[in-house]
């Protein structure tokens, strides 16, 4: 067992990755960095619906969809690049373009240079790099922690994103009102020098060993992947439904404390209780020893439901307080959707699905942000939110129906009024000689406690029942398997390979 294996098996359930040094160095500059990026993103909304516009929304949305677009264009690129390249090099690289946009920005904004046109430059800038950053920063948690210790790490990376965002949006607009929106670019700036030291102090021995696919031939593996995996499927597809409709928070917030009469203040502040709902779900998935696709479609039906019921709500205090259920909600959702990706994936097309994953999630805003930000414009933000909601809402009948029909989720047997979740085939265990090359079988489950068990004749032609688990039942035991053949590593799933 390396040491690194150990120190995280003695630390806390919750925080149990914090006791890997690689995560806590990234972990720290993250934070700072995230903070950083919240003020810049509050601030930049802010700018363009009342510095550079009269309170247009539509100008908002199209200003968004400029920065999510890249991503959604550059995929299978960005996913390659992640996979084929140095990670922490490649994050050095978009960190410190991060850095002199942000930089740029500040000055012009402080010298009074700044217009519109030109905000939708930075705005596109700004996104191509994010296109690069965001599935390298992903896949690189990967790349720190155990494949055990994934989706804890996920998990507590949106932790720390959700710390930010209850920090950065209210002092964003603090200092909005006290010396203006130049000076909020300029200390994102600073704050991404945290995030280039830590890439600079982490142990580059201690990073997990990844496989690395070569040839510029096998750009399109992520899509055959996921085109074989009927629950990535459905898994994206409520993803984009979401992040195109849902996630749309700048237009909702900044409108609706525009219609309630607050200021830059204001509408940081809604910005910040909205975090402290998502910090709780993060943090509650943390807990989790594994990220499930049932769970990912229960919080879609809750999001759908609470920011419904915040567009009705009639005060300031009250729509702020719906916020942070909807804020608890995204991030259960987006959170136990990312981990279930991560760890569910094959390792050496683990930067190309990701790629793929976070232009579904971030690339939907270029079609939704544009259309909400019109609808707000047009016939005001409550109706713009009821849009996200009902669009939350077929996202969560998409996922529903798919496990209904896919036979997973059935009436019990014998229980009159309990369902039955079958488990989706038999967990498979495999040589751990080379635990970074395993198979789709093994990539779509994390270790189970397993209780002492016969194993069973290996020799014997006929294979082991299948086992059916029942809502509240402990986890049938694993039915062992021979070793995997290199060429096993690398066929393509059968369908539904996942655990629901």
């Amino acid at each position: 067992m390396s040491r690194r294996t150990a120190d995280a098996k003695t630390g806390n359930a919750m925080f149990r990755s914090f006791a890997i040094f690689n995560y806590r160095v990234w972990f720290i500059g993250a934070l700072v960095s995230n903070v950083g990026a919240w003020m810049q993103a509050t601030a930049l909304s802010w700018v363009v619906l009342t510095v550079l516009t009269d309170n247009d929304a539509g100008a908002m949305g199209l200003t968004m969809a400029l920065q999510f677009a890249p991503p959604l264009l550059l995929v299978s690129v960005t996913g390659w690049v992640a996979d084929r390249f140095d990670r922490r090099r490649l994050l050095m690289v978009t960190q410190s373009s991060l850095l002199i946009l942000g930089a740029i920005i500040g000055v012009l904004l402080l010298n009074g240079l700044m217009t519109l046109p030109l905000m939708y430059v930075f705005a596109l800038l700004l996104g191509i790099v994010a296109a690069f950053d965001n599935p390298t920063r992903q896949a690189f948690v990967s790349d720190l922690v155990d494949r055990e210790n994934a989706s804890n790490a996920v998990a507590l990376n949106a932790a720390s994103f959700n710390v930010a965002r209850m920090i950065g949006p209210a002092v964003a607009g603090i200092v909005i009102v006290a010396v203006g929106t130049g000076w909020v670019f300029l200390v994102n700036a600073v704050t991404f020098l945290a995030m280039l030291v830590a890439l600079w102090l982490i142990r580059v021995d201690e990073l997990v060993p990844r496989v690395k696919a070569t040839g510029a031939s096998r750009l399109a593996d992520g899509f055959r992947y996921v085109g074989g995996r009927p629950d990535l499927l459905v898994t994206f597809v409520m993803v984009f439904l979401l992040g195109a409709f849902g996630m749309n928070f700048p237009i909702f917030a900044s409108t609706m404390a525009l219609e309630f009469g607050q200021s830059a203040d204001g509408y940081g502040l809604l910005s910040s209780i909205l975090a402290i709902g998502s910090l709780a779900g993060a943090l509650l998935a943390a807990r989790r020893d594994r990220a499930r696709i049932r769970l990912v479609i229960m919080g879609m039906g809750l999001f759908g439901v609470s920011i419904g019921l915040s567009a009705l709500m009639p005060t300031y205090w009250l729509y702020a307080a719906a916020l942070m259920v909807t804020g608890f909600a995204s991030v259960t959702t987006l959170t136990t959707a990312n981990g279930y990706v991560q760890t569910t994936t094959d390792p050496a097309l683990r930067g190309r699905v990701l790629a793929l994953y976070m232009a579904i999630l971030m690339g939907g805003t270029p079609l939704g942000a544009p259309v909400v930000g019109w609808v707000a414009a047009e016939f005001g933000p409550r109706i713009a939110i009821l849009l996200g909601a009902v669009m939350a809402l077929v996202a969560f009948g998409i996922g529903f129906g798919w496990l209904v029909l896919s036979g997973r989720l059935h009436r019990h047997e014998t229980r009159r009024f309990a369902l039955s979740l079958d488990e989706t085939r038999p967990i498979s265990i495999v040589d751990p000689v080379a635990p970074e090359e395993f198979s789709d079988e093994v990539a779509a489950t994390t270790p189970i406690s397993l209780p002492d068990v016969r194993v069973p004749d290996l020799t014997r032609d006929t294979p082991p029942p299948p086992h059916r688990l029942t809502l509240g039942s402990p986890t049938p035991p694993r039915a062992a398997t021979p070793r995997a053949t290199h060429h096993d590593l690398y066929r393509p799933p059968r369908s539904g390979s996942a655990t629901a």
